[in-house]
């Protein structure tokens, strides 16, 4: 007479394993006895750089003035060098501009002068960009793209050949699929030969963005997938760092609402009802910042990104500018906001920095 086999011994025999049950400690918090083993992440507002570097201030004469009032204590008070962007200067001032340099109050790091790639390879560069140049602050190169041409292409091979780290602000339409491929198949040329010097880019992080666009539908939207898809292909270039600047989107950096003392109480709510606008305006800003960071760190990862307070070139009243005390505030806490740790935002805001421009002329 057979004996049936239950399904509990059959199931045993073809291999399965009842699930392990956790303990009910793995689902509650440890007690205030085990609280320094398991720290909580720092607040935004507490984490701060130790130290800053300031890679893109533009000032067409060298003098940083302007930049200093708008700096304020937060910015101003941890700057431990900039990167002097000539952008708009005339060929015969940028002589004089790097000879002063070496005196001003604010240290410079490195200077980044004209350079056309239009122009194609210099036939006789001027002193300061021959080859083997000992000036101090270091030179380095700054140019736009907006198409590629086979003179552009030789000039930026030059450069890298030499040694240069060059600067690029990208202007080739990158609200369009093709405004990104036309810049990678000129990188992919220019670097045919592997290059021996660096090479920064501006207005890629962030890159001009449409703020009517929710932030809901942004995620879908052609443009944000090209950016990611895009980021990741750039950060396949050997030797290729991004600018953190203030973005291209049709208004100014939201400003940090100070307290207001105001003794009229209908004065007193109305300037806080304006404190309340400008918190959300900022939220929504950090918002989308954060959409862009978050891409960019996946690809290029915290060593390879640049702060920099200055806008990837001067403005027209499209684009108001920015204040710099303001924009160092928002991508501050906006990278803080991520959770990330005092290493990675001491390397945004002042170590890369230092990395790509400590030797940067050749």
């Amino acid at each position: 007479m057979s004996t049936e086999t239950s399904p509990s011994v059959g199931l045993r025999r073809k291999g399965l394993k009842p699930l392990p049950t956790l303990p009910l400690s793995a689902f509650t918090p440890p007690n205030t006895g085990t609280n320094d083993k398991f720290p909580l992440p720092p607040s935004p507002s507490e984490l701060q750089p130790g130290e800053i570097v300031d890679a893109h201030v533009i000032s067409s004469t060298g003098d940083l003035s302007s930049w200093k009032s708008q700096a304020g204590q937060n910015l101003g008070g941890r700057i431990r060098g900039v990167v002097l962007s000539l952008h708009g200067a005339q060929a015969a001032d940028v002589e004089k501009v790097v000879q002063d340099a070496s005196s001003s109050t604010t240290p410079i790091l490195a200077i980044a002068v004209p350079f056309k790639l239009e122009d194609g390879v210099p036939a006789s560069p001027p002193s300061y960009l021959a080859s083997g140049s000992s000036s101090k602050p270091a030179i380095v190169l700054s140019t736009t793209f907006t198409k590629s041409s086979q003179s552009a292409i030789d000039a930026l091979a030059w450069a890298l050949a030499q040694g240069f780290t060059v600067s690029i602000d990208v202007q080739s339409g990158l609200h369009q699929e093709s405004g990104w491929e036309a810049f990678e198949d000129f990188l992919t040329k220019a670097t045919a030969t592997p290059p021996k010097g660096k090479i920064v880019l501006s207005n890629i992080l962030p890159p001009p963005d449409d703020l009517t666009i929710p932030l809901v539908k942004l995620l879908t939207h052609d443009n944000y997938r090209s950016y990611q898809s895009h980021t990741a292909s750039l950060s396949l270039f050997a030797n290729l760092f991004v600018n953190f600047l203030p973005p291209a989107w049709g208004a100014p950096t939201p400003p940090t609402p100070a307290p207001a003392a105001v003794s009229d109480e209908g004065k007193a709510e109305e300037a806080e009802k304006a404190a309340r606008a400008m918190i959300r305006e900022k939220v929504e800003w950090k918002r989308r910042l954060k959409m862009y960071i978050g891409p960019a760190i996946e690809a290029f990862g915290f060593q390879r990104i640049l702060f920099g307070s200055s806008h990837a070139a001067p403005l027209t009243g499209v684009s108001p500018a920015s204040n710099a005390g303001d924009w160092y505030e928002l991508a501050r806490e906006s990278f803080a906001e991520l959770g990330i740790e005092q290493e990675a935002v001491d390397a945004v805001f002042s170590q890369n920095a230092k990395q790509v421009y400590g030797a940067a002329s050749p």
